[in-house]
């Protein structure tokens, strides 16, 4: 399970679907992309056969992705799924949010263990205006939600744009002082279509913690929160949260990358900009072993990525590899 450069690859990110309810700013374009037909979409006993083969291999950790996950029918029932698989350690969620507050218990039940909510406004009239949809999507009350189910911790990722939201990044940070929430801010990366968003809406990392430091001093995080991501995380005096950055423009962190992505429709994608994939599903209907294509594929991992040239891989927004 390590790739051409050394990297201990333990790590899946799993996208159950390419659709949102959602058409977020950044992440999707407003009239939708081309869906993908059912037919070609991994079912869930497909997507638990292809973990299943890769667990023995050293896979221990997974995340459920979209678009946006919950939108797909009985999603605890993969969970289940996953959690019985011998080997796998960790079951996250990244989601929206929006469903939180009907699916938490469900979602616990089945072996959930952590999630991460993307909000990137605490202000109602501002979600609808990123979201480009009005869903009554609250982040306190989806966070509240998943914390009385136990699960935890609790992320929220905050994609930051300049004039855009910004100016809420002090807001943000605060929850970590009433809250056990860790609150991570994504440096915004301009992605394929999305051409209204460029390098001018980035905010810095260093930037945003100057700011966050001007409000009360920040501390490096001790004992920073359990999880797969290249997050680095710091804490006000006190706090039981933690604010941390993640920053793929200005500081990249491919030397310490982990993991790989499955697509909706079972490509395994070994990295999130690059143009370098494996198709599985055929195979995996054929009935063939997965492990030597899992092995070719982390021997043609690339060192890095190339978002910084603003190359993506062919793709046309983030969402159709879950972020």
């Amino acid at each position: 399970m390590r790739d051409q450069f050394g990297r201990q690859i333990e790590y899946l990110r799993i996208s159950v679907t390419d659709r949102c309810n959602f058409r977020c700013q950044y992440c999707m374009p407003v009239e939708g992309l081309p869906w993908l037909p059912k037919g070609d979409i991994l079912r869930y006993e497909e997507i638990a056969d292809i973990v299943g083969q890769l667990a023995p291999m050293g896979l221990k950790r997974l995340r459920i992705t979209g678009g946006e996950p919950t939108i797909r029918p009985e999603l605890p029932r993969l969970i289940r799924m996953l959690r019985d698989i011998p080997g796998i350690e960790d079951i996250a969620l990244s989601t929206n949010g929006v469903k939180l507050p009907q699916m938490s218990d469900a979602l616990a039940e089945a072996g959930l263990h952590r999630v991460n909510i993307s909000a990137d406004s605490l202000r109602p009239d501002r979600v609808v205006a990123i979201a480009r949809r009005d869903l009554g999507f609250d982040l306190k009350t989806a966070a509240l939600a998943a914390e009385r189910a136990g699960i935890g911790p609790i992320k929220i990722n905050v994609v930051v744009m300049r004039g855009i939201n910004d100016d809420e990044v002090a807001d943000f940070a605060a929850l970590t002082r009433d809250h056990p929430w860790h609150v991570r801010f994504i440096e915004l990366m301009p992605v394929g279509e999305l051409a209204s968003l460029t390098a001018d809406h980035v905010v810095p990392s260093d930037e945003i913690l100057s700011r966050l430091s001007a409000v009360q001093a920040l501390e490096p995080d001790a004992a920073p929160v359990h999880g797969n991501g290249p997050a680095v995380y710091y804490r006000y005096a006190g706090a039981p949260g933690s604010v941390g950055v993640i920053t793929p423009m200005t500081h990249t962190y491919c030397e310490r990358c982990n993991r790989v992505r499955l697509t909706a429709d079972g490509r395994l994608r070994t990295c999130l900009f690059g143009d370098h994939e494996v198709p599985l599903r055929d195979a995996l209907r054929r009935g063939e072993p997965l492990a030597p294509l899992f092995v070719r594929a982390l021997a043609e991992k690339p060192k890095e990525h190339a978002l910084l040239q603003l190359r993506v891989g062919g793709l046309r927004a983030l969402s159709e590899v879950g972020g």
